[in-house]
């Protein structure tokens, strides 16, 4: 199908308003922007608002792969291959994938990589990757948090399963402990969420990707954000950062 069959099957009010997104965006600064930080400190939280203000494309490399597979490109079908054999998926691949990904429109203005370079290895090649596109990272938030509080975080968080309410034994707790406070079920705590699986993945985190923050750091290009404080602080933080 071509392009052109395709844009008559989209709703008008949608081609307005990806318009008027593309007219918003078109003064917006180019921003490649990398972010940072161990598995609870809130990247997510903070990646679609910052997506939204600044018009870029938010590359999750997981998603990118398993999206390569499905479109069977040719790194896709590299990529399943390496997979099927039980084995990772090499750094060049990945960067290749990226490489693709920014060749998009919505990544015109830049993007948001969340999830990588999880390595010095995987930084350079990023680094090279961009530098033949004549372009560079700007900037690399740090999601800065202490492991002890994010501890207190992540193991205090309870939810209700069927309506995805979420609770906080220290920060907000259900009325009565471990019931919701709407039906008087019993609340579960994700298997994620618990001290053990917690300290592998902080200790995986500070093994691998804190010399990445080091090898950024000597560029200059690192800001380092109080992931302790509440969303929105976060969120003031960072376009002060930006800005």
């Amino acid at each position: 199908m071509s392009a052109a069959a395709n844009l008559e099957d989209v709703p008008s009010m949608d081609l307005m308003t990806e318009l008027l997104r593309r007219m918003k965006c078109e003064s917006k600064p180019d921003k490649r922007l990398i972010l940072v930080g161990p598995p609870g400190s809130g990247k997510g939280t903070q990646s679609p608002i910052i997506k939204d203000e600044y018009c870029l494309c938010h590359l999750a490399t997981g998603d990118m792969l398993r999206a390569a597979v499905s479109a069977k490109t040719p790194l896709g079908i590299k990529a399943k291959e390496t997979m099927e054999k039980g084995e990772l998926v090499s750094d060049d691949l990945v960067v290749g994938i990226i490489d693709d990904a920014l060749k998009k429109p919505s990544c015109q203005k830049g993007f948001i990589l969340d999830g990588f370079p999880r390595t010095v290895v995987q930084a350079q090649k990023l680094d090279d990757m961009l530098d033949k596109r004549g372009v560079k990272v700007d900037k690399v938030l740090n999601f800065a948090i202490d492991d002890a509080i994010l501890e207190e975080i992540i193991t205090g968080r309870w939810i209700h399963p069927s309506s995805g309410r979420t609770y906080h034994t220290k920060f907000a707790p259900p009325k009565v402990a471990g019931v919701d406070d709407v039906t008087g079920e019993p609340l579960i705590q994700r298997k994620d969420d618990t001290a053990a699986v917690l300290k592998s993945r902080l200790e995986a985190f500070h093994k691998q990707t804190e010399p990445v923050i080091d090898y950024y750091n000597k560029k200059g290009i690192v800001a380092n954000l109080p992931a302790e404080k509440p969303p929105q602080e976060v969120t003031a933080e960072v376009k002060k950062t930006l800005s």
